[in-house]
């Protein structure tokens, strides 16, 4: 079926061959490599149509080249006659080669003529385009000698200037001889023919030097004429003025003319005919006075505003690409106050021949039939004509065979003799164009151009173009297929162009294998193969984001590529930036960039690294690429341009332009000023504005020199200061303002002190500042005293103790006073208390803290400031043994006016004297007479070294010493003890009450042997227990262990061991009792943390906090040991450990918060519990 199918469209193929009765084709140069045929000749290069031989040009070359097999030979024409230059000596042609050279030997003119070049060989003849080879002549003046012109004042005048021939431009200057510009206006002009043009002459026109210089730039001369001499009589009135009255008396006035033209003349055509996309200059000179002016309409149309424009003071229309459409009228209008003028420009827009079907060169197959095509436009029409060889086609009948129409030839059942070169010309007045078609006749097989078993690579997802160039008469049919597969590739992303190239899109793995293409015509066929091999594409999978960097910082562009493993040998990874190429290796960037593993590290970025970063990924096959915006932030750039305006007594106008932002706004602009009289060279902080805002109006102060800079503020920081501004010195006034923080002290009985806040020297406002200070009597009429001082304090002397004063303070300059200050209070000295506080009593609120209430003295007896009232107190004796304390007192301080106060912190149990005096700013008033007060019982302290005295196998004896600090009359002892085994074992806490306060030894019975015990004991009052004591043991294994420890006991060495044990702990103790007895200044919280008692229930929601009172503070740190050992200055934020006493925590207001463990002076029971463990003996 498939060999059916196959044979089916190999039929189809070959009918279709045989169907085209005409196939044509150019053919390709790379023909003639493969096989031998004759082509027909072919211009390749030519001269262009005009050729101006410039004298400064050394040589000047007319080209003409062609090629054909064979090769053709040159012939010339030159104004239609044959020219041979290799005939000619003054030229020198180039062999093989239609091409000669003329060379300047000053003498040129007879080469001046039309060229034609013809390249014949035995098949035909191609014509070139036809080259006019121009010699310009050196303009030239010619001397003349110039008669003046003389006119009357008012009339119209031309200075013609006749400018010789020569190539184009041409430029045209009026001037003088010593080359000074005639004046142009609406009244003088030069028109487009060189002349000089007066619509009216003034007696200042004359003069006898008008000159006319001919400029051409492109042969870069410039020609003067003879000059001229213009004489305009000039009429005078009565009373020696001009006069424009044309009404006036006839001979001696200057008579106003309507407008008329001086161009166009009456010889000149109305009728204009420019070819299309010329540039088009319509010129209406006027004469007239007054001076007309010139408008331009379209009559017929509108006017092109986009080509058209007005020149020479209006006087010349300018239309450029002139075409179809501008055809019609323009009119100029010429006005004046007498009349108006017009001219009409009758305007046809023609064009020269253009291709509209060029005749094509084409290869044709014996026997076929074809038609040859010419077609042209232009306006008149072109006419079209036709040469064979160079032969016009009626020179050849009756022998030319063939239809002929003007832009047809019909050709048929060509034979291959009559291969020819068909000349076509479009010829209108404006010109003719030629056009050569080289017609072959000939048969060929087959010819492949293309290289067989060529390899294309490419990437999966591109498309790929495999190629097959092959020539033959008749064209030969392409058709492509897989080795793997007999039938033609067709699918839609499948496509075979003319030229028999096979393109693949969107090609994928599968695409890949061995391609053939087959080219058949009826002479033969001819195959190559091809082989595609389809590539993995290059990715960016990893993509360089967009990022913003600070400035000096370390900015990382990533880029990770994926790509075809066997293109490894040629992948290129590069960076640009901004388009540009970024070779880290350079010397510029060696340090600071450097790529690894795909990354682009930039060091110490800067503000020039901004730009667009692109990571491109290059294989032989394909490439990719990504980019990604790298933004650089930085502070701002100075502000700039700074500028003073709007200057007033006491104001002026700053403004400045932004620096560069550098990609972060700015938010905020800092106004500084410096002034050079008191801190030259310091700057201070002014005013600060929105950073939108580039001007700001600043108050300023009178007699100051201020320079001023800005500095700009953005999310990255502040920039540097901009430069400067110029100074502005504000004149002096009087001061706008007076000393602040106003105040009157006593510092000393009888003195009063007044102090103030001075101005800054910038708020002076002027020279010879002081102040005048002025006071009197509080709440008096009395009039002020006063005194003007340059200081900022005055004394005042003789001041009544601790009184009222009314005062104020005026700062004044050489320019007057400042503004009426505020009345200000203060105090004269004062002096110590006279009284002490009466009516004292003693509130007990529990054994450690007490309430002291007291009745207030009468003001006048404070003499001062009541600063609060200071409370002495000290123990005398304990109550239960009759023993004496340390003379040690205490104080306690209460600030403000008030009459009853907290005392903390007491010895439970002890007597103690009171005292109360009044503190003012100058010091303490006398004490009251003492009162005595006791304290009750209290908890006792633990009891003292707890310790086990015997051990044996069930039984343990303890023993102790009574408390150190009693806190009151001890009635009984309360023991525990519990089992406490190393094992989660613990046993029942067993309690035994001791009745007699009196013993100190305690026997301990039915315990487990073995095993390890633990004992609590306690001392109590009536009003609870201490804290416990504890001990732990361990009891023996057999009843023989206790005498082995007894036996021990009473050894020699192990006597001599205690002794010396109980040396040195005495020794300790007293110096820990002489430490405590010195006083001093200790910190609740550093004693709590050196003698923590994690037994001891927290006391915070007891009763005591009940005496809190926030009314009652005493002074911070006015607690303070009377014995000397603290320094006046120093202070003691808490009571504790003065003399043996116990002292609980207090609050400032002097509530207790808390309770303190006495000091132990012979070690804590707790510190001294030892566990005796009795090692068995032997048998």
């Amino acid at each position: 079926m498939k060999m059916n199918l196959r044979r089916t469209r190999q039929s189809c193929w070959l009918l279709l061959c045989l169907l085209i009765w005409v196939q044509a084709e150019e053919i390709p140069p790379e023909v003639f490599s493969y096989v031998k045929i004759e082509q027909l000749p072919t211009i390749t290069n030519q001269s262009p149509s005009t050729l101006v031989a410039f004298p400064f040009d050394e040589e000047f070359q007319i080209k003409c080249e062609a090629k054909g097999n064979p090769k053709p030979i040159f012939w010339w024409k030159r104004n239609g006659e044959e020219y041979d230059p290799l005939s000619d000596p003054r030229v020198t042609a180039q062999k093989n080669s239609g091409t000669f050279t003329i060379y300047n030997n000053g003498n040129l003119t007879s080469f001046q003529g039309k060229y034609s070049c013809y390249a014949s060989n035995k098949l035909g003849t191609a014509v070139s385009e036809e080259t006019e080879f121009i010699i310009p002549n050196v303009p030239k003046f010619p001397k003349e000698k110039l008669e003046p012109i003389v006119v009357e004042e008012g009339e119209s005048v031309v200075l013609h200037c006749n400018p010789p021939d020569g190539i184009p431009p041409l430029n045209i200057y009026w001037m003088t001889l010593d080359l000074q510009h005639i004046p142009l206006d609406e009244r003088v002009s030069v028109g487009l023919n060189g002349d000089l043009y007066f619509a009216n002459v003034e007696d200042k026109d004359s003069r006898n030097d008008y000159c006319c210089f001919a400029g051409f730039p492109r042969i870069r001369t410039i020609v003067q004429k003879m000059p001229m001499a213009l004489v305009v009589n000039s009429f005078k009135s009565a009373n020696n003025t001009e006069s424009t009255d044309k009404s006036g008396p006839g001979a001696n006035s200057i008579k106003q003319r309507k407008p008329s033209f001086l161009k166009p003349s009456l010889n000149d055509s109305s009728h204009i005919i420019m070819l299309k996309g010329e540039t088009v200059l319509l010129e209406c000179v006027p004469a007239g006075l007054p001076t007309p002016l010139v408008e331009w309409i379209k009559v017929d149309g509108r006017m092109p505003t986009d080509r058209a424009t007005e020149e020479n003071f209006g006087k010349m229309l300018r239309l450029d690409q002139v075409s179809e459409e501008d055809n019609g009228i323009f009119r100029c209008i010429a006005k004046n106050d007498v009349g108006k003028a017009t001219y009409d420009f009758y305007l046809t827009v023609e064009e020269p021949p253009r291709w509209k079907i060029k005749p094509e060169s084409k290869t044709y197959t014996i026997g076929s039939s074809a038609d040859l095509l010419c077609e042209a436009f232009g306006k008149p029409e072109p006419v079209i004509t036709w040469e064979m060889n160079g032969i016009p086609i009626e020179q050849l009948t009756p022998s030319f065979r063939h239809k002929i129409s003007q832009g047809k030839i019909e050709l048929h059942n060509l034979q291959q003799h009559e291969s020819a070169v068909f000349q076509c010309a479009a010829s209108n007045k404006h010109g003719t164009i030629l056009a050569n078609a080289n017609i072959n006749v000939l048969n060929i097989h087959p010819i492949m151009m293309t290289a067989d078993e060529v390899k294309y690579n490419t990437v999966a997802g591109n498309s790929v173009f495999m190629d097959c160039r092959v020539f033959g008469s008749p064209v030969p049919v392409i058709s492509w297929t897989r080795e793997d597969d007999i039938y033609s590739v067709e699918s839609l992303r499948h496509n075979v162009f003319e030229n028999g190239t096979l393109e693949i899109k969107n090609t994928s793995k599968e695409d890949s294998g061995t391609y053939i293409c087959l080219a058949t015509n009826s002479l033969g066929k001819e195959a190559i193969t091809a082989v595609l091999n389809i590539r993995d594409s290059t990715k960016v999978v990893v993509l360089p984001v967009n990022q913003s960097a600070l400035r000096s910082s370390l900015a990382e562009l990533r880029c990770d590529v994926k790509y075809d493993i066997t293109l490894q040998h040629a992948f290129t990874l590069i960076w640009e930036k901004d388009g540009e190429e970024l070779d880290v290796t350079s010397t510029d960037h060696r340090n600071r960039f450097s790529v690894k593993d795909g990354v682009l590290y930039i060091r110490n970025v800067s503000l020039d690294d901004e730009g667009v970063y692109a990571c491109i990924a290059s294989t032989p096959l394909d490439m990719a690429s990504a980019r990604a915006l790298l933004t650089v932030l930085d502070v701002p750039d100075p502000p700039e341009h700074l500028k003073l305006s709007d200057s007033q007594n006491q104001s002026i106008r700053l403004t400045w332009k932004q620096g560069s932002h550098h990609n972060s706004r700015i938010t905020e602009c800092i106004i500084e000023y410096e002034e050079n009289r008191w801190e030259p060279g310091r700057w201070h902080e002014m005013e600060r504005v929105p950073g939108i805002q580039s001007s700001v109006l600043l108050t300023l102060t009178p007699h100051v020199s201020y320079r001023f800079r800005v500095i700009a503020v953005n999310a990255i920081g502040k920039s540097k200061p901009s430069q400067p501004s110029a100074r502005h010195l504000t004149p002096p006034a009087a001061p706008d303002r007076n000393p602040d923080n106003v105040r009157g002290e006593g510092h000393n009985p009888h003195e009063m002190t007044i102090k103030w806040q001075p101005l800054k020297p910038v708020e002076w406002n002027g020279p010879g500042l002081f102040y005048k200070v002025s006071w009197r009597l509080g709440g008096s009429n009395d009039s002020w005293e006063e005194v003007s001082v340059r200081q900022h304090s005055h004394t005042v002397k003789h001041a009544p103790t601790f009184q009222l004063y009314d005062i104020k303070v005026q700062a004044v300059n050489d320019l007057g006073p400042g503004p009426e200050p505020q009345v200000k209070h203060g105090f004269s000295g004062e002096d110590v208390p006279l009284e002490a506080p009466q009516k004292v009593s003693v509130d007990i609120i529990n054994s450690t803290l007490i309430k002291v209430s007291w009745s207030k003295v009468p003001k006048e007896s404070i003499r001062g400031h009541l600063r609060g009232y200071k409370i002495t107190y000290w123990k005398v004796q304990h109550s239960h043994d009759g023993k004496r304390s340390h003379s040690d007192k205490y104080f306690l301080t209460f600030e403000g006016d008030r009459n009853h106060g907290m005392v903390p912190g007491l010895d439970p149990f002890s007597e103690y004297f009171l005292t109360i005096m009044i503190l003012n700013g100058r010091g303490s008033g006398p004490e009251s007479q003492p009162v005595t007060f006791s304290t009750p019982e209290g908890v006792p302290s633990p009891p003292d070294i707890l310790e086990l005295a015997l051990i044996s196998k069930d039984a343990v004896t303890l023993s102790w010493r009574p408390p150190v600090t009693p806190n009151g009359i001890v009635t009984h002892y309360h023991l525990q003890y519990q089992l406490i085994n190393d094992t989660d074992e613990i046993g029942e806490l067993v309690g035994i009450q001791l009745p007699n306060p009196d013993t100190l030894q305690w026997d301990i019975s039915d315990l487990k042997s073995n095993s390890k015990y633990k004992f609590y004991l306690r001392a109590c009052t009536v009003v609870g227990c201490s804290k416990p004591a504890t001990e732990e043991g361990i009891t023996t294994i057999q009843q023989a262990y206790g005498s082995a420890s007894q036996g021990i006991s009473t050894q020699g060495w192990f006597i001599g061991l205690m002794c010396a044990t109980a040396l040195l702990t005495i020794i300790l103790l007293i110096l820990c009792f002489v430490t405590r007895n010195k006083g001093g200044k200790y910190s609740v919280k550093e004693k709590e943390d050196m003698h923590p008692d994690l037994e001891s229930p927290s006391l915070k929601d007891e009763i005591f906090g009940e005496y809190s009172d926030n009314d009652e503070k005493p002074l911070k740190g006015s607690l303070q040991s009377l014995n000397g050992d603290l320094k006046p200055a120093e202070s003691a934020d808490s009571l504790i450990d003065y003399g043996d006493a116990d002292h609980g925590q207090f609050n400032e207001d002097g509530s207790f918060i808390g309770e303190y463990a006495g000091k132990k002076d012979r070690g804590s029971a707790e510190g001294n519990r030892s566990s005796l463990i009795m090692s068995q003996a032997n048998a």
